[in-house]
Order: structure tokens, then C-alpha cells, then sequence
């Protein structure tokens, strides 16, 4: 199974940085966000991956050839102006062969187990949804309880991860949002399916206080073998 990886963002939210990086180049914990995903891929067995790449792609192709593509069949589909995510899926769809692919997004960090996700065609990794503020528990009108920054228990969360079925190139369009264009279509003929994980480790990085949350997340112990095994 092929895997792909969007990483043709700007990154806006994290400048100057990506002024003159790309943000798959972005380091967490010392290494650049795409070594991570490409690492957490082959923890699963996947070394055939498709790097989607677009506003500075040549350094990533450049990082990833130092490193003698980490040991993998890397691949790149490269977007001269933006396409969004279906589009970019659409246009990488010439290297896929099999019946069904994995896609991620390239600004995510977790430890969710793919193995889940392959057994199910279609389907979105699901996340409780995290708030990053405060949360209170209220009875008759009167505050119980303060609860800072914790999940919503049952409200779930795309997570980014996708297993899809090769038949969706049916529906692509070249151009356009993979999760309002495509997904709205799949959910009304009630053919996309979820995959739900709870208290994984997940960090989404759009902000410089991302990196510094991500970074501290993944030292705590529970985290330790997510992170030491490549």
C-alpha cells in the first residue's frame, strides 16, 4: 500500500520561519516535521509514499535525498500553483496502482495505529475534539467544576489521516477542498466511515505555539516509544 503526504502549504501562520522554509521542513524535537512522517509510515510497513509538495518543495526533495529517502521509495507530486487537498490527491493519483491508499496530512503529529484504518476503505480517523480553553461543568445553573484544557468527551474531530478507496478519483475535482467538496458527497451516500481513537497523542501544528506544546507532549513517558523507535 502507497501512502500519500500533503505538504503543499504555505505555512502562513508560522512565519517568518516559513518565509524561507517550507513548514514540512519545521522542527519538532530536533527533526523536521516530514521526517516524522515519513518515520510513523514505516513503523506500519509502508515505504512506498507520494510526497505532495508545492510552495517550496525542491528543499524538501532536497532534505529527503541527503538522508537517502530514509530507506524508501519516495515519490513527488508537485503543484505549480495550489490545488488544495483534492486536487492534490487527484493529481497524485498517477502513481497509484492498488485498490486503496493512505493519505496524511503533513502538518500532524500522532501515534494513532494505521493498522486500523487499513481494514476500513473510506474512513476518516476520528479524535475526541481538544479545546485549549477552559471548560466548565454546570448544574441547575451553577458552576461545579473548572476543567483547563481537556478534551470533549463523544464530539469527534477529522484527524487528517485518510484510508481511501482508488474509486474516489471518480469524484476528485482537480482543483478544490478534499474535506467540504468530497467528503459531503461520500457522508450523503452514506459511504464514508470512521475510525475512532481515543487518548493518542495528536498535535495539529498551524502556530509557533504548536511547536513548543508539540515538542513538550512528546517527551512525557507515555510518549517515549512513539518517539525513540524510527
Amino acid at each position: 500500500m502507497k501512502a500519500m503526504i500533503l505538504s503543499g502549504g504555505r505555512g502562513k501562520r508560522l512565519r517568518p520561519v516559513t518565509d524561507t522554509i517550507p513548514k514540512p521542513l519545521i522542527l519538532i524535537n530536533k527533526r523536521p516535521l516530514i521526517e516524522w512522517k515519513i518515520n510513523y509510515l514505516k513503523k506500519f510497513g509502508i515505504k512506498d509514499i507520494i510526497i505532495c509538495s508545492g510552495y517550496k518543495g525542491k528543499k524538501i526533495k532536497n532534505y529527503i535525498s541527503k538522508k537517502n529517502n530514509f530507506g524508501c521509495n519516495i515519490e513527488y507530486s508537485v503543484e505549480t500553483s495550489p490545488l488544495g487537498t483534492a486536487g492534490a490527491i487527484k493529481k497524485a493519483l498517477k502513481n497509484i496502482f492498488d485498490e486503496s491508499f493512505i493519505v496524511l496530512n503533513g502538518d500532524i503529529i500522532t501515534n494513532i495505529n494505521l493498522k486500523k484504518m487499513i481494514s476500513k476503505p473510506n474512513s476518516i480517523a476520528a479524535i475526541e475534539l481538544r479545546t485549549n480553553y477552559g471548560t466548565m461543568k454546570i448544574k441547575n445553573n451553577k458552576i461545579i467544576q473548572f476543567n483547563e484544557k481537556t478534551n470533549v468527551e463523544n464530539i469527534w474531530m477529522n484527524g487528517g489521516i485518510y484510508h481511501l478507496s482508488i474509486d474516489i478519483a471518480k469524484i476528485l475535482p482537480t482543483k478544490g477542498s478534499l474535506e467540504s467538496t468530497v467528503f459531503p458527497k461520500l457522508a450523503k451516500k452514506n459511504s464514508l466511515n470512521t475510525v475512532k481513537f481515543k487518548n493518542v497523542l495528536w498535535r495539529s501544528i498551524d502556530s509557533h505555539k504548536d511547536i513548543e506544546t508539540c515538542t513538550k507532549e512528546m517527551i512525557q513517558k507515555k510518549y517515549t516509544k512513539f518517539i525513540s523507535k524510527r
